[in-house]
């Protein structure tokens, strides 16, 4: 499967070689743009395959989100053995990132008890994919990796690709969004309470004892019946636009730096590349950010 070694460059794109063309070239030339002709080198929705660990296959993106993991536990052993009391320098940067960070969670939860509670699952999804957002970018992530042959054609796989930019990662991490939610909403507010605000039995139940002094009741609390169904739709519809929006973003930059690479690879990707620096903090915030509140409406009884 790993025929060689291959850095892809910015040009290296699908070539169809012309007989007349092939056949003025003679020895090494001539094989060189076969195997020039034979190469594809294309973005792909999917990631690719790298090796195998008995049936489970571990892709260039997984790679890349366990290399993140790997780093964060790293710098989060390094930061916990150099705390003091009285900050300085790196801890002192941190510290006011964290602080900030957590007033401006205080605006979506209005309780700081709350926060604390939210805020370690929200901070560590922010980090994660921020990461796994810039590390897409750093030269040879997505250029450097194998030929695989196969159907008539060397196709080009690299060894490393952006975590956020395979789908299996963004449905992984708004699985963990929304499952999250829902059991910390069962452990803050109960679990009778909770899942009344998905099926809500109890506003049944209230009809045929108060409809004599509220006939209303029997109108208004079918629709809040039918409500709670609703929601149970909505939060299969938050784990699809969480992923689907952080994976379209992602992937059309990767798309976007190839294109202009392919156009000019010196110069004309450099502005892009601070777009997408930006783009990276952007959609790292948004996904944090929704997180946060999906974790404060859970953990909020609903009064009927």
């Amino acid at each position: 499967m790993l025929n060689m070694i291959h850095i892809a460059t910015a040009e290296e794109v699908p070539i169809v070689a012309e007989t007349a063309n092939t056949e003025l070239l003679t020895g090494t030339d001539a094989e060189h743009a076969e195997t020039s002709a034979e190469v594809s080198h294309e973005p792909t929705l999917y990631a690719e395959p790298i090796f195998t660990v008995g049936p489970f296959s571990v892709t260039n993106s997984l790679i890349n989100s366990w290399a993140v993991v790997l780093l964060l536990v790293v710098f989060a052993f390094v930061i916990r053995k150099k705390i003091a009391r009285i900050p300085r320098g790196i801890q002192n940067l941190f510290e006011m990132v964290v602080e900030g960070a957590m007033g401006m969670a205080d605006s979506v939860t209005g309780d700081r008890k709350k926060t604390e509670r939210i805020f370690p699952f929200v901070f560590a999804a922010f980090l994660f994919i921020l990461l796994n957002n810039w590390l897409g970018l750093i030269p040879g992530i997505g250029s450097i990796g194998f030929l695989e042959q196969g159907h008539g054609e060397s196709v080009f796989i690299p060894f490393f690709r952006g975590g956020t930019a395979d789908l299996n990662t963004t449905l992984a991490l708004a699985l963990i969004a929304v499952v999250g939610s829902n059991l910390f909403g069962i452990i803050t507010v109960g679990i009778w309470k909770h899942f009344n605000k998905f099926v809500n039995i109890k506003v049944l139940a209230e009809v045929p004892v108060k409809i004599r002094k509220q006939p209303t009741l029997a109108f208004v609390n079918p629709i809040k019946f039918f409500v709670g169904i609703i929601e149970i739709i909505g939060e299969a519809a938050k784990i699809a636009s969480l992923s689907f929006r952080l994976f379209g973003n992602i992937f059309a930059g990767e798309v976007l730096l190839s294109s202009m690479a392919v156009i000019f690879a010196f110069v004309l990707p450099v502005p892009f590349m601070f777009l997408e620096i930006i783009v990276g903090v952007i959609q790292a915030l948004i996904f944090s950010m929704l997180m946060l509140v999906y974790f404060t409406i859970a953990s909020t009884a609903e009064e009927h």
